[in-house]
C-alpha cells in the first residue's frame, strides 16, 4: 500500500514538474485575409498565455476531452494531376512537391492523398485496369494492367513518398471494367452480380500491383459517387447491392489475400446518411468495414454525424469537395474552412481531402463529359504555379494537425467558428474563422491563461502553442 502511495506521489511530482518546467506557453499565428493580403503567412509576433481577466468573446480549449484522432488532410491527385506534375521540369516538380508534402518551413504537410483506382472523370481519358474488346471476360482478372497509371500517377507519387514516405493514400474507382456491367459502357450501369468475385479481384490485384510499386494503400471505397451515374465514368450503386458485394465477394477476398486496406462505404453526398447506416446494420457486412465516406455536393456536414450515432464503432471520413473555377477567394475560404476543415472533424470526420490538387488554366484535362469547372488547388501552366483558395484551405489544417492529433473540445463564440486538436508531440493548434463582416477581438483560454486576439472580417487564423 504504501508503495502504491509512493508511486503516485512520485508521479504527481515528475507531472507537476514537466508542467512547470514548460514555462508559459507561446502561441504561433498563421494568417490568411479575405483580401489576400495575406496567405498563409506567419506572422512575427507571438503571443504568450497569461492568467487575466476579461469580458470579451472568449474560446477556451480544453485538451481533457478528446474525440476521434486525425489521418490527415490532403487533396485528390488525379490522373491529370499527375500528368502536369510530370509534364514540369524534374527540378522545379521536386521543389513544388516538396513545399506540398513536406512540414518544416513554409512547406504545407499534405499528409493525406486520394486517387482514383482507374481514369476519374478528370483523367484524359477514360480506361481501366482490365479493358478488354469484342464481348471478352477475364473473371480470374490475369489480364490487369497498370501500364496507364505508369505513365505519370506512380511517377508522381514515388516522388511524394520519398518526401513523406508515412502518406496515406485512398484509392477510389469511378467504374468497373465495362465488361463487368449491365450497359457495356463507362458510364452508368450497375455492376452485374455475376462478376461480384472478379470484381473483388480486381480490387485484390490492385491493392498487390500498387504494393509491388512501393505504394501501400491505406483504406479504398467501394464505388465513388454510387448515386451519381451520370458522369463519365460513373456507375450506379444501391446500398443493398454495395452490401451484398462487400459481404459475398470483397470482404473475404481482402481476408483470403491477406489484405489489410480498410474497406470504406458509400463516398457521397451528405444528404444520404441512412445509405452507409443501412448497410452497417448487417452484422455480416460490418465485420469487414472500418468506416464510410462522405462529400458535400447535397445535404448539411452536421447529417454525418447521425453514421457516428448510429454506429459509434465506425470511422467517418471526408474525401471530397470541389471549388468551382474561377473561384471566389474570400466566399471559399469562408465556407470551405467553416465547413470542412472545421465542421466536417466536429462532425467525427478522420480526414478532410478538396477536390482536385491540380488543373491547367483551362481546368484540363478531363473526360468526354467529365467536370469543365474544377478548379484545382494548383494551377499549374507548365512550369508555372498559382495557388488557389483550396491550397491555402488545406494549409491551415495540414501543416499543423498532423496525423494522430486529436480533436479537442472548444467552444463557439461570437462569430469565431474554430476547431481544437491535440498533437501528438503534446501541442495545441486552433484554428479560427471570422465568419462576421467586421473585425472581431477575442479572448483564447487555455489552462485558465489567455491571449487577446483580433482578426479581420473573413480571416482565418491558426494558433499553434
Amino acid at each position: 500500500m504504501k508503495k502504491t502511495i509512493s508511486k503516485i506521489l512520485l508521479a504527481t511530482l515528475v507531472s507537476w514538474q514537466v508542467t512547470h518546467a514548460q514555462g508559459p506557453r507561446t502561441a504561433e499565428v498563421w494568417l490568411t485575409h479575405a483580401d489576400q493580403s495575406k496567405l498563409f503567412e506567419k506572422q512575427a509576433e507571438t503571443f504568450t498565455f497569461s492568467p487575466q481577466s476579461s469580458t470579451l468573446p472568449t474560446i477556451f480549449v480544453d485538451e481533457k476531452q478528446k474525440f476521434q484522432s486525425m489521418d490527415g488532410f490532403g487533396f485528390t491527385l488525379t490522373g491529370g494531376s499527375a500528368t502536369l506534375l510530370w509534364q514540369m521540369d524534374a527540378d522545379k516538380r521536386k521543389a513544388l512537391l516538396k513545399e506540398l508534402f513536406a512540414f518544416d518551413g513554409k512547406n504545407i504537410g499534405i499528409s493525406y492523398l486520394r486517387v482514383s483506382i482507374g481514369a476519374s472523370d478528370l483523367s484524359d481519358h477514360v480506361f481501366t485496369y482490365n479493358d478488354l474488346t469484342g464481348g471478352q471476360t477475364d473473371e480470374k482478372i490475369q489480364k490487369f494492367d497498370l501500364s496507364e497509371e505508369k505513365k505519370a500517377l506512380i511517377p508522381v507519387l514515388k516522388e511524394i513518398l520519398a518526401i513523406n514516405p508515412a502518406i496515406k493514400i485512398l484509392g477510389s474507382p469511378w467504374t468497373p471494367p465495362v465488361w463487368m456491367k449491365t450497359n457495356s459502357n463507362s458510364k452508368g450501369g450497375s455492376l452485374l452480380p455475376k462478376y461480384y468475385d472478379a470484381y473483388a479481384l480486381y480490387f485484390v490485384k490492385y491493392i498487390q500491383s500498387m504494393k509491388k510499386e512501393g505504394i501501400n494503400i491505406d483504406a479504398v471505397t467501394i464505388q465513388n459517387e454510387p448515386l451519381h451515374p451520370g458522369n463519365n465514368p460513373s456507375l450506379l450503386m444501391q446500398p443493398e447491392e454495395q452490401g451484398a458485394f462487400i459481404k459475398q465477394s470483397l470482404g473475404k477476398a481482402f481476408k483470403l489475400a491477406k489484405i489489410t486496406t480498410k474497406i470504406w462505404l458509400y463516398d457521397h453526398n451528405a444528404d444520404r446518411p441512412d445509405y452507409p447506416i443501412a448497410i452497417l446494420n448487417d452484422p455480416e457486412v460490418r465485420q469487414y468495414v472500418d468506416g464510410s465516406a462522405f462529400h458535400l455536393y447535397g445535404g448539411s456536414v452536421e447529417n454525418i454525424r447521425q453514421v457516428h450515432e448510429a454506429h459509434p464503432d465506425k470511422n467517418l471520413y471526408f474525401t471530397e469537395q470541389w471549388i468551382g473555377a474561377p473561384g471566389n477567394f474570400a466566399g471559399d475560404l469562408a465556407w470551405h474552412t467553416k465547413t470542412l476543415i472545421i465542421g466536417a472533424p466536429r462532425n467525427w470526420c478522420k480526414t478532410v481531402l478538396e477536390w482536385n490538387l491540380a488543373a491547367d488554366p483551362q481546368q484540363n484535362p478531363h473526360t468526354d463529359g467529365g467536370c469543365t469547372e474544377c478548379l484545382g488547388a494548383l494551377t499549374i501552366d507548365k512550369n508555372e504555379i498559382k495557388r488557389n483558395p483550396a491550397y491555402y484551405i488545406v494549409a491551415h489544417a495540414s501543416k499543423f494537425v498532423r496525423p494522430n492529433a486529436q480533436r479537442i473540445v472548444s467552444n463557439t463564440t461570437v462569430g469565431l467558428q474554430n476547431i481544437a486538436f491535440k498533437t501528438a508531440e503534446g501541442r495545441i493548434v486552433l484554428i479560427v474563422l471570422n465568419e462576421s463582416n467586421k473585425p472581431s477581438t477575442f479572448m483564447i483560454s487555455h489552462q485558465n491563461k489567455k491571449i487577446q486576439q483580433t482578426l479581420s472580417a473573413g480571416a482565418v487564423a491558426t494558433y499553434v502553442w
